[in-house]
């Protein structure tokens, strides 16, 4: 998935928010506003995908404020917010009477989760409105791939569940347990960051959250790079999805770089079109569920 128009006021909102967090120190968020302009001035091309100028960006302003972390307090909080709900969110799984309507309770539940994201334009939510969104997933279901993604979830021995954001990552752990109980001898195998980028979840989230106690493993990417970027993969993450039969990947960033590849292997993607690059791409309304398998 390329860049548009549209992705430049989201790249460099996002940019600029990020420095807002990571230092109050005036002279160091100027040096950092100049060279986030100048970044994009040379690397905004027709030919970009968003994720890689946002990996760009995020390492950018890492270094040259010396925060390593900028939304460490807004994960912090986004973790603590999820797991509030969540046992709301198990009720609505528990009640369900067939495997097939707790998957798909569960997947829709999570992909509502992928709204927990900071910094994108016109993607506004409080940690309230949440329930209420849960309560719309089905109707705001834009592509329905769930039927298939139940079926072919059914038949793998082995999932990779790539997870996105912090605090979504709460929501995740239930179509985590899900995926374990309709696979056949089956394992699930979750990936997360291996270094804080934006907000994406990282082990310290996923340990958190309580993942490692519903996923059969959990590795790491070994960097912070956002999105799928192979380069920027660790080892164990690239055999763990060599060695995968279907792959579950949660949010924007695995969409937008997922999308480039020949994909040799079933992939269920899940997210929420928070930005119109994204909704245009899979040809549907903004602010919509999206549960595509390609």
């Amino acid at each position: 998935m390329k860049v548009t128009f549209y992705c430049s006021l989201c790249l460099f909102k996002r940019g600029y928010e990020a420095i807002l967090e990571a230092t109050e120190d005036a002279k160091t968020r100027f040096e950092a506003i100049q060279k986030l302009l100048h970044l994009l001035s040379e690397e905004f091309k027709p030919t970009s995908v968003p994720a890689v100028i946002g990996t760009m960006r995020e390492r950018l302003i890492k270094k040259t404020t010396g925060n390593p972390d900028p939304y460490a307090r807004k994960k912090r909080i986004s973790n603590v917010e999820a797991l509030k709900i969540l046992p709301y969110a198990e009720n609505m799984i528990s009640s369900k009477r067939s495997a097939e309507e707790r998957f798909r309770t569960a997947t829709l539940i999570a992909i509502v989760g992928n709204i927990i994201e900071f910094g994108i334009p016109g993607n506004e939510f409080t940690f309230e409105e949440i329930r209420w969104l849960i309560e719309r997933a089905e109707e705001e279901l834009a592509i329905d791939d769930i039927q298939e993604a139940f079926r072919t979830a059914h038949r793998a021995k082995s999932i990779f569940f790539l997870t996105d954001n912090a605090g979504e990552i709460a929501f995740d752990t239930l179509l985590v347990k899900e995926l374990k109980r309709i696979t056949e001898n089956g394992k699930v195998i979750v990936g997360v960051k291996g270094k804080p980028t934006i907000n994406d979840a990282t082990l310290e989230d996923a340990i958190f959250v309580g993942m490692d106690k519903v996923a059969d493993e959990i590795v790491t990417t070994g960097s912070d790079a956002i999105g799928f970027i192979p380069s920027e993969l660790s080892n164990d993450f690239l055999e763990t999805y060599e060695d995968s039969d279907f792959v579950v990947a949660k949010g924007m960033a695995y969409a937008e770089t997922l999308t480039e590849f020949k994909l040799e292997k079933p992939h269920l993607l899940l997210l929420r079109t928070k930005c119109p690059t994204v909704a245009k791409y899979f040809g549907v309304p903004r602010y919509r569920n999206i549960a595509k398998m390609l």
